[in-house]
């Protein structure tokens, strides 16, 4: 069975030379998971808005074979407005600092979700389009689940040591923008002043948490019909 240590960034990349496209890729690193022992499992899926993390979870969820999977966007674990916006509607520091509810995540599904939690949790506290909290009832984990976090600065300080398993997607910013402008309608350079906020933010968070030396694997999610694994020196010297 693999252990952590087999699976580090810096560690070999099993199987590597082999993967071919998407499926191959997520194939591999379904069976890592998989892998990594009994109880629940948490992993993570960071990566800047934008890199694909939503799809990713999804489609890593439907490779996994032999174990029940729960995923969770961090997503709805959103501070409500007035905390988010608190320091200003533009400013990086609040993008950074004040996106997230980390004491109610903690609360409602790191804690419980642990291998030494009852697995017993909330998937969500906030209602983001209304700006209300949610009081949902609680579900139940099964004991052998696989929980897949996707959402942004999940390698923080604050979270560091929460992860079984952890995926860095790596996408530049000029990507990330475009799809964003895609998506939201939003302008589709990383540099526009409209941009301010979000770009600003996740480099305080690049700068702050280097979060590709702290993931497992780091997935260059560029080209997403194409990812690729990014050895851990590749990836510190990739511009973003």
């Amino acid at each position: 069975m693999l252990g952590l240590d087999d699976l580090c960034h810096d560690g070999p990349m099993i199987g590597e030379s082999l993967l071919a496209g998407r499926a191959e890729l997520l194939k591999f690193l379904g069976r890592e998971i998989a892998a990594l022992g009994g109880g629940r499992r948490l992993i993570a899926i960071d990566g800047a808005d934008g890199s694909g993390k939503t799809t990713f979870a999804e489609e890593l969820a439907s490779s996994v074979r032999g174990r029940p999977v729960v995923t969770i966007h961090l997503d709805d674990f959103l501070n409500l407005q007035e905390v988010r916006h608190r320091r200003g509607q533009t400013s990086p520091e609040g993008f950074w600092l004040d996106t997230y509810d980390y004491a109610a995540f903690q609360d409602n599904v790191l804690t419980p979700l642990r291998r030494s939690g009852d697995g017993k949790y909330r998937p969500a506290v906030t209602d983001a389009r209304q700006n209300q909290r949610l009081e949902l009832p609680l579900r139940e984990a099964p004991e052998e689940s696989l929980v897949l976090v996707e959402g942004m600065f999940l390698h923080r300080d604050e979270l560091r040591g929460q992860w079984d398993y952890s995926i860095f997607l790596d996408v530049p910013f000029t990507e990330t923008a475009r799809r964003m402008s895609v998506r939201d309608g939003g302008n589709p350079d990383p540099e526009h002043p409209s941009m301010r906020r979000y770009v600003g933010g996740q480099r305080l968070y690049f700068e702050a948490a280097e979060p590709w030396t702290r993931a497992t694997r780091v997935v260059d999610n560029t080209q997403p019909d194409e990812p690729r694994l990014l050895p851990g020196g590749e990836a510190s010297k990739r511009r973003r």
